[in-house]
């Protein structure tokens, strides 16, 4: 395996709440108003120090998409997704974005998030952008 290169961010960052990775800059975020199976999550056409996992179809809240994992290159944790292909015209939009899931990340102000106990179980996926 090669040697491993991160990016580091400067300013206000989202970072992998188990190695504290840089993932994302705050100023990178497009929408705060997407809810996933753990409660709240970003969304953002930018992020750094991650690897995507295999693509696979995905029913949402939705409707199907084409999702892959992101995975956090410092320790390996899942730390969202990325829309690959909407399948519904409607959600066309999604298509390229980053998702990270708030319970799996630390904040700009190095809180972690904690799960929400309206959170939806069972499906991840955007109310509205």
């Amino acid at each position: 395996m090669g040697k491993l290169f991160v990016v580091y961010l400067e300013g206000r960052i989202y970072s992998c709440k188990h190695c504290q990775t840089h993932l994302a800059l705050y100023d990178d975020i497009v929408s705060k108003a997407f809810h996933c199976r753990h409660g709240k999550a970003t969304s953002s056409i930018k992020r750094v120090n991650i690897t995507l996992g295999s693509k696979e179809e995905r029913l949402m809240m939705t409707g199907m998409h084409t999702v892959a994992d992101i995975f956090c290159v410092g320790c390996g944790s899942i730390v969202g997704w990325k829309y690959e292909v909407a399948h519904e015209k409607a959600q066309k939009y999604k298509e390229g974005k980053f998702i990270l899931e708030r319970f799996k990340v630390s904040g700009p102000d190095g809180t972690n998030y904690w799960v929400s106990h309206e959170a939806q179980v069972g499906g991840s996926d955007a109310d509205d952008a």
